[in-house]
């Protein structure tokens, strides 16, 4: 095992990795299947996505909502948690595309109070 202590630039990689966390989102946004559906649809559309069919979209016990959508080498996910106000956004694909479009997309449709993410070179 290697563990290297610097992260690696997206650059050395041929995937990337984003991550990202909406917090203050409303609750009743997070329950919405159609608008969060929408929303990895129009997400991958802004960056430039090809997908592989549509998403699939599953109502939680928590009154959450997971959704998933398969991507030409890659997939974007979310789960919202209406209970936290939190919605939780992930994405691997290839790096050439700009994952920051997707986080555009997302912010402009929920009014959520604060938005942090990070992204990753993987492969």
């Amino acid at each position: 095992w290697r563990v290297s202590r610097t992260p690696p630039t997206i650059l050395d990689h041929s995937h990337s990795h984003l991550t990202a966390e909406f917090h203050g989102v409303p609750a009743e946004q997070l329950r919405d299947a159609a608008l969060l559906g929408g929303l990895l649809i129009a997400a991958a559309s802004a960056v430039g996505f090809s997908t592989i069919g549509v998403p699939s979209v599953r109502h939680q016990s928590d009154e959450g909502i997971s959704a998933v959508l398969l991507l030409d080498g890659g997939h974007m996910v979310m789960h919202s948690l209406p209970g936290r106000q939190t919605l939780l956004f992930d994405v691997v694909a290839p790096a050439s595309h700009d994952f920051r479009k997707a986080v555009e997309v997302l912010s402009r449709r929920l009014t959520a109070r604060d938005v942090t993410s990070d992204t990753r070179g993987r492969g």
